[in-house]
């Protein structure tokens, strides 16, 4: 294991169906290889299903906290995964708006894979920004004030906090990398 996020804490937050299976797997995995101390946080204290695809059953992921119980003080980051159902339901979570909310106005990096960026529309932190997310969501995001590209990720430091945005699973591999350099260890 290496040791380059050591005495960092990132905090994931989702609803426990529907996430994209490697968009919260994955970065997961990699944040805690690098010596991150990683939260899963979930509405309910029950394990997340996952999905492949929107459709399929993937594995399921063990949450460490109630959604209510997370607290931006308590985190150096946040990640917002993927998934179609996953995302719908979690802007509509009060709880999940306000922490995407506090970790902005404390100047935290914020990242959001897929249709993650729904949150963030939803939290009213986009205007002035540049973001990517999966295509179907570039309305949303013009709509809330931001301007929307089409790249495998985008990192944006604009607005007091860096936000880092990527399309799809496939965009992992540019999307943990850029979690990573955003994220500066507290002793």
């Amino acid at each position: 294991m290496a040791d380059e996020l050591n005495g960092t804490k990132i905090l994931v937050i989702a609803t426990n169906y529907g996430v994209e299976q490697d968009e919260i797997v994955v970065p997961v995995e990699q944040l805690r290889e690098k010596g991150a101390a990683v939260t899963i946080a979930a509405k309910e204290q029950s394990p997340i299903q996952t999905l492949v695809g929107d459709k399929d059953p993937g594995q399921q992921v063990d949450v460490d906290l109630a959604l209510d119980e997370a607290d931006e003080s308590d985190h150096d980051a946040i990640l917002i995964p993927g998934g179609t159902i996953n995302a719908d339901t979690l802007r509509r979570e009060p709880g999940a708006i306000a922490l995407v909310t506090a970790f902005a106005d404390a100047g935290k990096p914020i990242a959001a894979i897929c249709h993650g960026p729904w949150l963030l529309v939803e939290a009213g932190i986009l205007p002035g920004r540049t973001i990517t997310s999966f295509h179907t969501l570039q309305t949303d995001i013009r709509n809330a004030g931001a301007e929307w590209v089409d790249r495998e990720v985008e990192v944006d430091v604009s607005g007091g906090y860096t936000l880092i945005t990527s399309r799809n699973p496939g965009d992992l591999q540019a999307f943990v990398p850029a979690i990573e350099g955003a994220v500066v260890p507290v002793g």
